[in-house]
């Protein structure tokens, strides 16, 4: 089951540990020096409709600093709880995409034949999709030295963006042992979950809270992943040992 360890596990995950604070503390600056702009007689946007989740936050932030600028208490310990609301901010979000059995080819054979077709079909997909970077290696790109960040390194998720919509593709289309159904949906949803999260990753420049938001789903999904992984091979590597 070499497929799931090395594509997924490591070529294609990696490992790397993300810390968040500095890029947050840069937003909420940002957002400061923004506020201090419409202050000095700038229009918010008010749009609903064309807002994205950053628009959103910053009108909130700028309503909130206004009204303590006034008052005389925008200090330090302020903006460290306006920090903490942003992280807050960041929730897990629903998948855009959920796969059920609806979604698969599922065939009524459960022998060690058709276990062994399915494993081998899924060496071929790695095969013909090789993913040759890490989404970690593109994200320690990007973070540098966790400070500044470096935008142009997120054009290293194109391709991995372009290799997993391919893998998905082929792994939906398989045929799939009916004992392995829901074994495989938790494999396929968890693979579709951290492809939301890198693609919503690359919104960094237009939308950062939906990128550090993504950064931080991507960390918590990839050991979702991980376990789906080892519970499918497993469970397969155990009938082809019989």
């Amino acid at each position: 089951f070499m497929f799931l360890f090395n594509c997924f596990k490591l070529s294609l995950l990696g490992s790397i540990e993300i810390t968040l604070e500095p890029l947050l503390a840069k937003i909420i600056e940002n957002l400061k020096k923004q506020a201090g702009q419409n202050e000095q007689g700038e229009s918010l946007l008010t749009d609903e409709e064309n807002l994205t989740e950053t628009d959103k936050f910053s009108r909130e932030f700028f309503s909130t600093v206004a009204t303590l600028n006034q008052s005389g208490e925008l200090d330090q310990a302020t903006v460290d709880k306006l920090s903490t609301s942003l992280a807050e901010h960041l929730q897990n979000s629903a998948p855009r995409k959920i796969f059920t059995a609806g979604d698969l080819k599922i065939i009524k054979d459960d022998s060690i034949k058709a276990t062994q077709k399915y494993n081998d079909t899924l060496d071929s997909i790695q095969k013909k999709y090789p993913v040759e970077k890490s989404v970690a290696a593109v994200l320690a790109e990007f973070l540098a030295d966790g400070n500044e960040v470096n935008v142009r390194a997120l054009e290293g998720l194109d391709p991995i963006i372009g290799q997993i919509n391919n893998i998905i593709n082929a792994i939906v289309k398989m045929d799939v042992p009916q004992y392995l159904v829901v074994l495989h949906l938790d494999f396929l949803n968890g693979f579709e979950r951290l492809k939301e999260n890198i693609s919503d990753i690359k919104f960094y420049d237009s939308d950062p809270i939906v990128a550090l938001s993504a950064i931080s789903q991507y960390e918590e999904n990839v050991p979702l992943l991980e376990a789906a992984v080892s519970n499918l091979a497993e469970v397969v590597n155990k009938k082809l040992n019989n």
